[in-house]
């Protein structure tokens, strides 16, 4: 497989980054809710915390790659058989489960960041993330940090919806379409083929 998109599909590193984005986004849910339904003094309280921003951290650099990766390079077109109403809704949800995949880690940065107890960040360990000054030292950062806390919640359901939508679409072009849509994010060279027979 190609590592750059063609006009047809998208090549390896479209794929990868999708689906490797797409495992840290539900892994991000899950701990979310397993962390906060914790008592405080869980001991995997804290180690969960550690772990979800890291994978936050994560998803926002790699959501940034793949953006900049998709502004150098071909992005292949969506089906002519699409309605004006499709057209628009794909666009729209791609384009918000970007805004939702990066606004969610800076809203849970100023989160930590307006947090009374200040307990530090360090990315998987290993890397000390430092807290938004500005926030840190507002006087009134616990107003901050708890309408970021609405905020960050509200974007995470909000992802959960777009992602099933995004995945409902994806399915009905598989089975019910059968133009090829879904195969074209598939890493394979059998489906490559068929993806592109199916453009014929």
């Amino acid at each position: 497989m190609q590592l750059r998109n063609s006009e047809i599909r998208f090549g390896l590193v479209a794929v990868f980054l999708h689906w490797l984005i797409a495992v840290l986004f539900f892994a991000m849910i899950g701990l979310g809710l397993t962390m906060t339904a914790l008592a405080l003094t869980d001991p995997l309280k804290f180690p969960l915390y550690q772990l979800h921003k890291s994978i936050g951290v994560t998803i926002f650099a790699l959501v940034a790659l793949r953006l900049s990766w998709r502004a150098t390079g071909t992005v292949p077109a969506l089906p002519a058989t699409l309605t004006p109403f499709e057209r628009v809704a794909a666009r729209l949800t791609h384009w918000g489960l970007y805004a939702i995949l990066i606004a969610m880690p800076l809203t849970g940065w100023v989160i930590v960041s307006a947090s009374p107890l200040g307990i530090p960040t360090v990315l998987y360990g290993l890397v000390p993330l430092p807290h938004l000054g500005f926030v840190a030292t507002h006087p009134d950062k616990a107003t901050i940090g708890s309408v970021a806390s609405i905020v960050h919640e509200g974007l995470a359901w909000s992802g959960i919806a777009l992602v099933t939508l995004h995945a409902a679409a994806a399915l009905k072009h598989h089975f019910w379409d059968r133009d090829g849509v879904m195969l074209r994010m598939l890493p394979s060279r059998v489906h490559f083929s068929r993806a592109k027979e199916s453009t014929r």
